[in-house]
């Protein structure tokens, strides 16, 4: 029940920044909700890979490369979805750092209630 309210807060996170960003568009709540678990899934699965092979770009840059990673895991998510259109590389930069922001605050909440 945790892992489908994380997607959904993740969803909402989604759509209000659709609204907020130019760049980013969402056809309907279900595509948002796609998009949620494609994020999930690439994170869990393909950002691990990203990060070891880009980890001297990473520590060269005192991690501030992970933000270039996280931009490239939103572009393959719209790439993936096809109702989720990111239009290019530093709208995808602005949506995962605010996404970032969302996400943890939402979280949170959330943990925040069951204390």
């Amino acid at each position: 029940m945790k892992i489908f309210l994380k997607l959904l807060l993740t969803a909402i996170a989604v759509i209000v920044l659709a609204a907020i960003l130019p760049g980013i568009t969402v056809t309907n709540y279900v595509t948002a909700f796609v998009v949620a678990i494609t994020i999930s899934l690439l994170n869990m699965f393909v950002k691990p890979l990203l990060i070891f092979f880009t980890l001297p770009a990473t520590i060269i840059t005192l991690g501030l490369f992970l933000f270039v990673i996280n931009a490239i895991i939103i572009i393959l998510a719209g790439k993936l979805v096809s109702g989720f259109v990111v239009s290019g590389f530093f709208t995808a930069l602005i949506f995962s750092v605010l996404l970032s922001v969302f996400r943890s605050f939402l979280f949170s909440l959330l943990k925040e209630e069951k204390k």
